[in-house]
């Protein structure tokens, strides 16, 4: 049974893009599929959501607060490191995510049974080893669609 959903969060919430102005980082772009998917698909089928993500954005956490995401996880150098600190049962462990650097995470939780998956656009790498590639890209509906896969797989 999942417990967890892991995203990442740019290219994979978002479209990968990151908008930069002379003060930093401007905007970011969220679909609000993938949020409905989260705050009214993923609460009451008690999967819990999380985002560890290597990058920091006040913008993520303001996404975060209105859909009512509290495991929060920036700055993450060593993605796999913070799942463990999460759980130590990555059978209960749903991921998201786009990049290479996102396989530390879900080659493990792959092997232990869990659930992985990736966006239309991923790299090829991630796209070889997951259970689950959403016809979007990212930041366009994709973690909307893999919520809506694992809710019926866990219901078969």
């Amino acid at each position: 049974m999942i417990k967890y959903l892991v995203m990442d969060v740019d290219g994979t919430l978002t479209d990968g893009k990151i908008y930069m102005g002379s003060s930093g980082e401007l905007c970011k772009a969220f679909s609000i599929k993938d949020g409905c998917g989260i705050h009214d698909i993923l609460n009451p089928n008690h999967i819990t959501p999380v985002i560890i993500t290597g990058r920091e954005s006040d913008i993520v956490l303001n996404r975060c607060k209105e859909l009512g995401i509290t495991e929060i996880y920036q700055g993450v150098d060593n993605k796999a490191e913070k799942l463990k600190e999460i759980t130590s049962d990555l059978s209960q462990v749903a991921y998201i995510g786009d990049d290479i650097n996102d396989l530390s995470c879900m080659v493990p939780i792959k092997e232990a049974g869990g659930k992985v998956g990736c966006p239309a656009d991923a790299v090829k790498n991630v796209k070889e080893i997951v259970d689950f590639i959403a016809g979007h890209k990212g930041g366009d509906g994709a973690v909307r669609e893999f919520i809506e896969w694992l809710v019926e797989m866990e219901k078969a």
